[in-house]
């Protein structure tokens, strides 16, 4: 069952940026906090032994509020902070309006008990690229019940991730 944005907002399983309108009939939108440029490869392997996650910067957006993105991948956080109860998961998709204009947020699944504030990737592939303005909606996250909830929750690298700021 696909949890709506009221029970998501009630239940208080995210922290909401600025707007109303983010909690949507069956989601909730997730907001740019900030733009990063990859500046090495990754590593991945079977067990993590050797994973390497590339460095990365982040990039400003102008004084007007906005950034333009050329063709590429980019490492995005979210404003929000997310917190997925014991018996649901979360997938986001990209918002339509992003991908009409040549560009898509991917992104992994949210494990039941993971809290943070969370990071995606954002792939532009419009050849003339996209400019995006901060605080800009471009994810909607969903929250799905699981039907027999274990008990088991997510305790790895990324719990509680980007939240100092």
């Amino acid at each position: 069952m696909i949890l709506s944005g009221k029970q998501i907002r009630l239940g208080r399983h995210i922290t909401q940026h600025k707007l109303d309108e983010q909690f949507q009939p069956a989601g909730v939108d997730l907001s740019v906090q900030s733009v990063w440029a990859f500046d090495e490869a990754g590593h991945i392997d079977l067990d993590n032994r050797k994973r390497k996650i590339p460095g990365s910067r982040p990039l400003a957006f102008a004084p007007d509020g906005t950034i333009h993105l050329g063709p590429g991948a980019y490492k995005i956080v979210f404003n929000e902070t997310v917190s997925i109860p014991a018996d649901c998961a979360a997938m986001a998709r990209s918002r339509s309006s992003i991908l009409r204009m040549g560009a898509s947020v991917q992104t992994a699944l949210w494990d039941p008990g993971y809290t943070g504030r969370s990071e995606a990737l954002l792939v532009v592939s419009n050849s003339h690229g996209l400019t995006l303005h901060a605080d800009a909606r471009v994810a909607q996250l969903v929250f799905i019940r699981l039907e027999k909830a274990d008990g088991g929750v997510y305790g790895g690298r990324y719990q509680g991730e980007n939240m100092k700021d």
